[in-house]
């Protein structure tokens, strides 16, 4: 069966033209019927249905529906309609499944002068408009509640996932952004401790402006730069990698890096250091972090690892009429582009899977859980030594932690950053629009079975950074002391 690049299969198919809801009483019908639709579609399609290592699947679904039901009752307008099925989403808990809106809420956001961030276990100001609370002061409780409960009750009940550090890196300051949600209370009155004295401000709710988004954006990602080798300083490389559903000129500047390593290896291997820069980077295909990985560590070595860590996994494609439609479609859309090779191997998974659905299988099982040859070959010294730091990013999921699972096969290899986020194990998901035309379902369309990195775990930095800023040159500042150390 083909190992697809991606994380994400394209969606086939395109959003069902309708008329907006006017009324409450059709914001509650809509929200109700997108709910049901999502939870039906899910169950017939999702792997987790007939997944044995995941039996409470089908009663969480369940749990996920009637959330976001309950809240669909009450449903009065686009933010309201927003807000329930996000709920669906959050008890769902899974980053790679639930439904995906096909436009923002019509709910004008809102903020109260700056901008959050979280560091640590702690929220801080990251940015405020003048008049406001200092950058840097901390925000100790609101209304007379912990922050840490305000983010879990108006954010992760509606986004994210609270027990992944990651989210709260990434998610956390969202408690200060108001996007119209009715079933959440606002802060307005915030205590807050700023070189160790404590202050309180009532807090003034305004619509929100480009620098607010560019102050939100840049609160956790940092400085993100543009795809490509640099050398920061004599002896020290920084590959930046923000984007892994790159465009053209992306591709360009990947390829370009990776033949840049393989050109020219004798000089990464007298580096001082390699850094491989993730800010930005949400995920999409795991194959530019791999064609990094072989261009730098070696092909053979590469892939004689990955054959030994992954020598017990297996890939199950659930057969399900839906998701063999779609990779039907999939192998047209490879045809018209030209790509005859791949739409081979993608309509021979298609066929196999048709076949196993004909058997009354619930799943085309694909690889072998037995131990692989490689994990038993002694490890040769390797060519590339010299340090390498990963720069995490709170948000890094899906092939974004592929890349962490490459890279960190290597001893020479230290996170620096924040802890990730984290994924289930299914995957490759297909988009399939609602009849409302205001949403679509996201359905993964197969699952791994052994994957060395469990459902739900993260990573952790071997170096943390809770500088406000994320920087490059903070960035710098704190390798630099590590290669002295």
């Amino acid at each position: 069966m083909p190992r697809l690049a991606t994380a994400c299969l394209l969606a086939a198919g395109a959003a069902v033209a309708a008329e907006t809801p006017q009324t409450a009483a059709q914001w509650q019908d809509v929200a109700a019927a997108d709910i049901e639709a999502a939870y039906q579609l899910t169950l017939e399609n999702h792997p987790g249905t007939y997944d044995p290592a995941n039996p409470d699947f089908v009663s969480r679904l369940g749990d996920a529906r009637k959330a976001g039901l309950q809240l669909a009752a009450q449903v009065r307008d686009g933010a309201g309609y927003h807000a329930a099925l996000s709920r669906f989403n959050t008890v769902l808990h899974d980053g790679h499944a639930g439904v995906g809106f096909l436009a923002p809420s019509p709910a004008p956001w809102r903020w109260p002068g700056f901008v959050a961030a979280w560091r640590g276990d702690s929220m801080y100001v990251y940015a405020t408009v003048p008049g406001g609370p200092a950058a840097g002061s901390r925000i100790e409780s609101c209304d007379g509640l912990p922050i840490a409960w305000l983010v879990e009750s108006n954010v992760f009940a509606f986004q994210g996932r609270s027990e992944e550090p990651g989210n709260w890196w990434s998610e956390a300051a969202d408690a200060f952004v108001d996007k119209g949600n009715p079933f959440i209370q606002l802060p307005q009155v915030c205590s807050f401790t700023l070189e160790g004295k404590p202050f309180s401000m009532t807090l003034a709710w305004s619509v929100y402006t480009d620098e607010m988004l560019r102050w939100r954006q840049q609160s956790y990602t940092g400085d993100v730069l543009p795809v490509g080798l640099s050398e920061t300083r004599p002896g020290l490389y920084w590959a930046a990698m923000p984007e892994f559903q790159p465009d053209e000129a992306q591709r360009t500047a990947y390829r370009a890096m990776s033949s840049k390593l393989r050109a020219q290896p004798q000089r990464y291997q007298q580096a001082d250091a390699v850094v491989i820069d993730l800010r930005g980077n949400h995920g999409g295909s795991s194959q530019w972090s791999l064609d990094f990985a072989s261009a730098l560590w070696g092909d053979e070595e590469v892939a004689r690892r990955d054959a030994a860590r992954t020598s017990g996994q297996q890939v199950w494609w659930r057969a399900s009429a839906g998701n063999v439609a779609h990779v039907r479609w999939l192998v047209g859309m490879l045809k018209e582009q030209g790509n005859a090779q791949l739409a081979a191997s993608i309509n021979a998974l298609a066929d196999a899977m048709q076949q196993a659905m004909e058997r009354n299988d619930k799943f085309l099982v694909s690889g072998t859980r037995a131990p692989d040859a490689a994990s038993h070959t002694a490890a040769a010294p390797l060519a590339f030594n010299r340090p390498v730091y990963v720069i995490v990013p709170g948000q890094c999921v899906s092939a974004c932690l592929d890349a962490l699972d490459y890279f960190t096969m290597f001893p020479n290899t230290k996170l620096i950053g924040a802890p990730s986020s984290a994924d289930s194990t299914y995957m490759e998901v297909r988009y399939q629009p609602l009849n409302s035309g205001l949403a679509r379902v996201v359905i993964p369309t197969k699952v791994y079975v052994g994957r060395p990195r469990a459902a739900g775990q993260f990573y952790t930095p071997h170096i943390t950074v809770n500088d406000l800023e994320w920087s490059t040159a903070n960035f710098l500042k704190a390798i630099e002391s590590d290669l002295k150390r």
